[in-house]
């Protein structure tokens, strides 16, 4: 069964928490490299939850009318 918009959007989110506290977890150990690119990681999955979000969105506004 294909997941709705608002499944992956919330699901994206999610990533995008987790990779920001683990990009937290590494700069706090001194590991700037790792925590830059988990700070592009959470920001990419930003993106694709705000996609899915508005998509989501979009989905709910046309099943109103």
């Amino acid at each position: 069964m294909p997941q709705s918009p608002h499944d992956r959007a919330a699901e994206y989110h999610n990533k995008a928490a987790h990779a920001h506290q683990a990009a937290a977890t590494a700069h706090g150990k001194g590991d700037h490299l790792t925590a830059h690119e988990l700070s592009k990681q959470a920001h990419e999955h930003s993106t694709k939850a705000f996609e899915h979000s508005k998509e989501a969105s979009e989905h709910a506004a046309s099943s109103k009318n």
